[in-house]
């Protein structure tokens, strides 16, 4: 079932030099997961976005929208099929929320050939960053390698010689693990894919403690996270541990508990960034839902803060297709991680930070220690032909 959110300027007839009728809001499509395993994630995409909305009174970029949101339950055929009814039933002119890269897949290159705008805050899939780019698709998280190539930057910096590296068989997991080796530049003693979903590491954690590796490595987002930190930390193994932010991100901190202290991972984004956009977020996100803003918040948030700059630039005419590309591409907006903007092929050039995870009574939290690479772009640019 559809969840309808109708922001902005009253709908119904205004006087204004005689009765006219309100211009007709702009159809934002949310597809995004809310159930099963995975659901935190899409929860703070949602939160983030719509707490944009609220602050801007139900607008984005001063012009009425209407947010239709939808859960994809992670299933990629679900996905597939809403985004087909937000286009041709719902008549959407922007569609956003995708968590996974799997679903992106299935989804961003039928709706952005079919002439629909589609505003990532989270998937980066490289097929989607290099030959198979669009006009009409930007991301405004990160593509998938990054964080992970930041890692493997600091890894080789700290002189870890035997790094043991898993993630899932997914397109970001294998996107984690090739951005991993392209920037620490070594053979990795054992590099694994597990399952999609996978709840039980018990197999894995035996072939790192049998394996002679120095160190940790691993991408697993959401609930595979959750399971593995807390079997690992069981484990007695003892090997230090590292990885992208997504794993020791806010709402897997508190669900993971004493096993993540002290891990270092990195990050786009953490809530200590010294910029006003951000302090704002923060306090704000905390204020509205009672919890402190996960990275997927951020870039939810993110997410809509271009969309209503490039909005108020074409005054809310998303159907000037040129214009509005235009707008988006300029992201003429103060972003949450300070300094941004797009490459070529409509993905960040951004600083990755280094953060530690530490303790703030009564949560566990992540402190910002440097900056791992500066102002990044993503390996994949030079194959898109925009």
């Amino acid at each position: 079932m559809t969840t309808k959110l109708l922001a902005g300027a009253a709908l119904a007839a205004a006087t204004i030099c005689g009765a006219v009728q309100a211009a007709e809001p702009v159809k934002i499509g949310m597809i995004t997961t809310l159930s099963g395993g995975g659901s935190s994630l899409g929860v703070d995409v949602r939160d983030g976005f719509m707490l944009a909305v609220e602050q801007e009174g139900g607008t984005l970029g001063g012009q009425a929208v209407e947010v239709l949101i939808e859960d994809d339950a992670r299933k990629p055929e679900k996905a597939k099929s809403i985004a087909t009814r937000f286009q041709k039933s719902d008549r959407v002119d922007i569609m956003t929320g995708i968590i996974w890269s799997n679903l992106a897949m299935a989804v961003v290159p039928q709706v952005t050939r079919a002439g629909v705008f589609y505003v990532s805050p989270n998937a980066g899939p490289s097929a989607l960053a290099g030959k198979g780019c669009h006009e009409n698709y930007f991301n405004v998280a990160w593509q998938n390698d990054n964080l992970h190539e930041a890692m493997g930057e600091y890894m080789k910096a700290e002189g870890f010689k035997k790094p043991f590296i898993l993630a899932p068989n997914y397109p970001a997991g294998k996107d984690s693990l090739t951005g991993f080796k392209r920037f620490y530049q070594g053979a990795p003693l054992a590099e694994v894919y597990t399952k999609l979903g996978q709840k039980d590491y018990a197999a894995e954690i035996a072939q790192i403690r049998a394996s002679g590796a120095d160190s940790v490595f691993f991408f697993l987002p959401g609930g595979m996270g959750i399971a593995f930190l807390k079997q690992y930390g069981q484990s007695g193994v003892g090997l230090p541990v590292f990885g992208p932010a997504f794993s020791f991100d806010q709402g897997i901190l508190q669900a993971v508990g004493d096993a993540a202290l002290g891990v270092i991972n990195t990050s786009q984004w953490n809530k200590d960034l010294d910029n006003a956009a951000n302090k704002q977020f923060v306090a704000a996100f905390q204020t509205k839902y009672g919890r402190l803003p996960s990275l997927y918040a951020s870039q939810g948030y993110d997410a809509a803060r271009l969309i209503a700059s490039a909005l108020e630039a074409v005054g809310g005419e998303v159907s000037k297709a040129d214009d509005f590309r235009e707008a988006l591409k300029a992201a003429d907006f103060e972003s949450v991680r300070g300094d941004f903007a797009f490459g070529a092929n409509h993905h960040p050039i951004q600083d990755i930070y280094v953060r530690k995870v530490v303790r703030e009574a009564p949560v566990l939290t992540n402190q910002t220690l440097g900056v791992a690479l500066k102002d990044h772009r993503d390996a994949y640019a030079a194959d898109c032909k925009l």
